[in-house]
């Protein structure tokens, strides 16, 4: 079993950044693939990018301008978010899964709880 934990969330204006950060227990983080999704209301969850043990990140079309890294030693992956716009409100998720790479939601055997962005304009 991995737990994950989301922080960094909050208020932020249009043009603002974020730094989210996502730290896992129960077991090492450095064989799994992991994930960033969000899920804003009314709408399906979301890719947003995702990171491989050796640090080689894939992030969407969409937010090219976030930027994915990982802390194996310390059990963390975190995403920065610059140039925020009132779109990119959401809850905001860290996922892991065995695969090599997905984008896909139901491929991430374990989830964070979320933690929510939201971009005021």
């Amino acid at each position: 079993q991995v737990q994950l934990v989301e922080s960094g969330g909050g208020l932020v204006q249009n043009g603002g950044s974020l730094n989210l950060s996502c730290v896992a227990s129960g077991r090492t983080i450095s064989n799994y693939y992991m994930g960033w999704f969000r899920q804003a209301p009314g709408e399906e969850r979301k890719f947003v990018g995702g990171i491989r043990w050796s640090s080689e990140s894939t992030t969407d079309s969409v937010n090219h301008r976030f930027i994915i890294s990982r802390d194996n030693a310390n059990n963390k992956i975190y995403l920065q978010m610059p140039r925020l716009n009132p779109e990119d409100t959401a809850v905001y998720y860290c996922a892991a899964t065995l695969r090599a790479a997905s984008k896909t939601p139901r491929e991430f055997a374990y989830w964070g709880q979320g933690t929510q962005v939201t971009v005021s304009s």
